[in-house]
């Protein structure tokens, strides 16, 4: 029985979805069958005596490991299902591990879980070819979604619905996109993707990040994947110029005050929406201090987090200020990172509230600050004349 660690790693891949442990060794076995189903990220374990079902949860790794307890301890048969093959293991009186893989149709292979049997209509549906989900190791070349990946996969439809609840309200032939500080640009590439092939629209797409490197890979994955009007320049934020008009802005963890010169371009060019998710708000944490309020600056943690949400509450209100519809929405669970806020602004058609600004000004003399995006838009003559 020395290698059935080795077996259950070839038996127990990331896409199998279902997998049963059955026929026990001994008759005194308290567990008849065991069933594993994979739902949402983790593997939901039914353990079936004769009359009772004991529920559990795993992870994938965990799930191997106890795979592979109970068939060097306890049973003799193992079936595991993928969406194009069944593996089996059988294990004789002698000890002797013997693995079958055979090819299923759809209807012969058990059903796949679903939460209370209905799937979340996702809007990159799992059966899909997308390429780029491909490559980041989220989806299989069938078009499925790999087992330790889940969280991520939630994580880009959460991103590509937060975009489509408004796109699809508006009626656009083309729409032209810039994204700043695109990094490795994953979600660059799915956002062009879900513009072109979920939503039909013919789309211009420029991604702009300070590393020469990345965006030399980034424009070698825009070739192989055909994606004609995606691009990728060599710039920084601040200064970047562009002449066309700009119906969209996207900035994804641009670090501390990248986001405000993001945002600020955005204003400028008079961009129909903006999606911004802010990274590493530093800048208030150094200066906020206040009389009044004092125990909010007492201790770091609160400090730091209280800097953080004063910096994008009063990056909204400037938007507001400066014409747009503007929300603070949960991009992520907080359970997987504290920095889930995306800023979703959508130009507005009557103009500028100048409650928006005053709050702000209010909350600048207050607490001693001087955010860069208050500073910036005051320069390029946004702001009325500031309170005094």
């Amino acid at each position: 029985m020395e290698n059935i660690p080795e077996i259950v790693e070839k038996a127990f891949t990331e896409q199998i979805y279902k997998c049963v442990i059955s026929n026990p060794v001994q008759k005194s076995e308290k567990y008849k069958k065991i069933e594993l189903q994979f739902l949402d990220g983790l593997y939901h374990i039914e353990k079936h005596t004769a009359t009772q079902v004991f529920h559990e949860k795993m992870t994938y790794e965990k799930a191997k490991g106890f795979i592979q307890d109970m068939l060097e301890k306890s049973y003799k048969n193992f079936h595991a299902w993928s969406s194009d093959k069944e593996n089996s293991v059988q294990i004789s009186k002698k000890g002797k591990v013997t693995l079958r893989t055979t090819h299923t149709k759809t209807q012969n292979a058990p059903k796949r879980l679903t939460s209370h049997n209905r799937e979340k209509n996702y809007i990159l549906q799992q059966g899909l070819y997308i390429e780029p989900l491909v490559d980041m190791g989220i989806f299989t070349k069938e078009g499925q979604v790999i087992q330790s990946m889940y969280d991520k996969y939630k994580q880009i439809n959460r991103f590509i619905e937060i975009v489509d609840d408004e796109i699809k309200k508006q009626k656009k032939e083309e729409w032209h996109i810039l994204d700043f500080g695109c990094g490795k640009s994953y979600l660059t590439f799915i956002l062009y993707y879900y513009f072109t092939e979920i939503r039909k629209m013919k789309v211009k797409m420029t991604g702009l990040d300070l590393k020469k490197e990345v965006i030399e890979k980034c424009n070698a994955a825009a070739q192989k994947y055909g994606y004609k009007n995606l691009s990728f320049q060599v710039g920084d934020i601040g200064n970047f110029q562009y002449e066309n008009k700009v119906d969209v802005v996207i900035t994804l963890h641009a670090c501390d005050t990248a986001t405000d010169f993001a945002l600020h371009n955005a204003i400028c060019w008079n961009a129909d929406m903006i999606f911004s998710v802010p990274c590493c708000q530093h800048e208030l944490n150094g200066q906020i201090q206040s009389d009044a309020f004092s125990i909010l600056t007492r201790y770091g943690i609160v400090k730091e987090r209280m800097a953080a949400l004063m910096t994008d509450t009063i990056r909204c209100n400037l938007l507001s200020y400066c014409g747009y519809k503007t929300q603070m929405v949960e991009f992520v669970a907080f359970d997987h990172t504290p920095k889930n806020i995306m800023i979703r602004a959508v130009k507005r058609k009557n103009g500028k509230r100048q409650k928006d600004l005053e709050e702000v000004q209010a909350l600048m003399e207050e607490f001693h600050v001087s955010p860069t995006l208050y500073s910036l838009l005051e320069k390029s003559n946004h702001l009325s004349t500031k309170n005094t």
